[in-house]
């Protein structure tokens, strides 16, 4: 089996004159490795194609742009001899490049399943830190005279074939809304029933202070966050609350016991007195952590640093979540946060819960986001109102959802459902602005949680698994009577 070309001539017919063109737009800066991801992404689905090792590649999913550490494109989806492969793609115009750019010892590459290039200038073959190969791409050997002009024009045209960026042109705004929807209510029981399984292994207290730490990381530092999370339990935390103790005696226990056990204190980071202003606060979280057990300590190299904004700091988080435990220790935080919603009006609920979730900084917190990191320009919350959002959204709503169904309340469950079904969206996130590229025909306002939730399950159930021929928006801008379709219903039995 021979790769497809793309509307391109063979390399036996690629004459000297082309190469030439193409080096010399190489050389003078036309062609770039973002043009080349543009082409990359607009290649026809099932394209086929030859790596320089012989191996037959189908293109599934391209993959999204990564604004990370890593390789240029994230969640790409190939089939290399037929086999299903995902994982990240790297550009570059020469091959050489990948050792250029020290690539080969960086394990921020490792997922990278592919190599593409323009040009292959070196016999050497691509190697991951790990050890792995990966397939090298030749771009060039795929281009027509079209495409040629295109490079040495700096211009791509758009030949997406994606099944939905088609289905975002066929279809009503209706019919993807609901499609949508339906989407993400989908999600939130599929989250409700992880909150189950959690419920069904651990006490409800832990499963939502656990679900709330995991959101307090994002992505680059979820998993540290549950572990730190499962390594220093709630109820250690609520423990000084049992204690006569002030609020700032409260406050001080609990982050020099969280901070340490995360490996974050400043003397665990190696930051040396002379750099930390407002020392007696760091001072009285060095001594609280002198007194505790250290046997639990996580390694400070757990935690993902680079590339996190200021206001995004592990540190900063943890001491927010300390706040947050502070803010409800009369009740605790569960009772308080599911009084909460089974009082509220419906339509007040979201507001209320983004409000009870928000934590602005106070004393040392007002003007450092790390240890030894001073500035009079921070910004004023420790949890601020979007990430407050996006945790009432994907923590607190689900959970409440599961936990209520395990107490037998009917009518909180149909209100937290509610809650979800009208709150509006908690912000813009990186796989929004992606897949909303591929329904920009279609005009659909992107303006509630659960649309949102909606694009994100798609994309994360289907799209980066290769299952385009199964999406309910492709298969219905084709007219086809079985596509996959999205039901759920508040009674239906959770189910991930």
């Amino acid at each position: 089996m021979s790769g497809r070309r793309i509307a391109i001539p063979s390399c036996q017919r690629e004459n000297c004159h082309s190469r030439q063109q193409d080096k010399a737009a190489a050389a003078d800066g036309r062609l770039s490795e973002r043009f080349l991801i543009q082409v990359w992404q607009r290649l026809p689905v099932r394209t086929g194609l030859i790596s320089e090792q012989g191996e037959i590649i189908q293109l599934i999913y391209p993959g999204r742009e990564n604004d990370d550490q890593g390789a240029d494109l994230k969640d790409a989806v190939i089939s290399l001899d037929q086999e299903l492969v995902k994982g990240d793609i790297e550009f570059h115009r020469w091959s050489s490049d990948w050792k250029k750019h020290h690539h080969h010892q960086n394990p921020a590459y490792n997922s990278t399943i592919l190599h593409v290039v323009m040009w292959r200038d070196t016999e050497s073959v691509t190697y991951l830190q790990s050890g792995r190969r990966v397939p090298i791409l030749v771009l060039s050997r795929y281009l027509e005279t079209t495409a040629r002009k295109c490079i040495r024009t700096g211009y791509a045209t758009d030949f997406s074939a994606l099944p939905c960026y088609q289905a975002a042109r066929a279809l009503p705004i209706e019919k993807i809304a609901e499609m949508l929807d339906a989407a993400g209510r989908e999600r939130f029981l599929a989250k409700a029933a992880a909150f189950q399984d959690g419920l069904s292994r651990d006490t409800p207290e832990q499963t939502l202070y656990r679900g709330i730490m995991g959101a307090l990381g994002y992505s680059k530092n979820k998993l540290p966050f549950e572990e730190l999370a499962d390594r220093v339990p709630l109820h250690r935390l609520e423990a000084a609350f049992k204690r006569p103790l002030t609020d700032d005696q409260c406050l001080a226990q609990q982050q020099a016991l969280l901070l340490g056990t995360a490996g974050l204190l400043p003397s665990q980071q190696g930051i040396g007195h002379a750099v930390v202003t407002s020392a007696h606060w760091v001072e009285t979280l060095e001594r609280y952590w002198s007194e505790y057990d250290h046997s639990h300590k996580m390694s400070t190299d757990s935690w993902c640093l680079v590339k996190v904004r200021p206001n995004n700091s592990p540190v900063r988080r943890i001491a927010g979540i300390s706040y947050l435990l502070l803010r409800y220790r009369k009740e605790g935080i569960l009772e308080e946060i599911t009084n909460l919603i089974s009082e509220i009006r419906i339509d007040q609920a979201y507001l209320a819960l983004v409000a009870g979730l928000t934590v602005m900084a106070s004393d040392y917190w007002k003007t450092h986001y790390d240890f030894g990191c001073y500035s009079r320009h921070i910004a004023p919350a420790l949890i601020g109102g979007s990430r407050a959002a996006a945790i009432a959204v994907n923590i607190v709503l689900p959970f409440t959802y599961a936990w209520s169904r395990l107490k037998a309340k009917p009518e909180l469950v149909a209100k937290t459902l509610a809650i979800f079904s009208t709150s509006p969206k908690p912000g813009t996130n990186a796989i929004e602005r992606h897949i909303s590229k591929q329904l920009v025909r279609s005009g659909v306002p992107i303006n509630s949680a659960q649309r949102q939730q909606g694009l994100i399950h798609i994309y994360k159930t289907l799209c980066t698994q290769g299952k385009c021929a199964v999406c309910p928006l492709g298969a219905a801008a084709k007219g086809q009577g079985q596509q996959q379709t999205y039901v759920v219903s508040p009674d239906a039995p959770i189910a991930a």
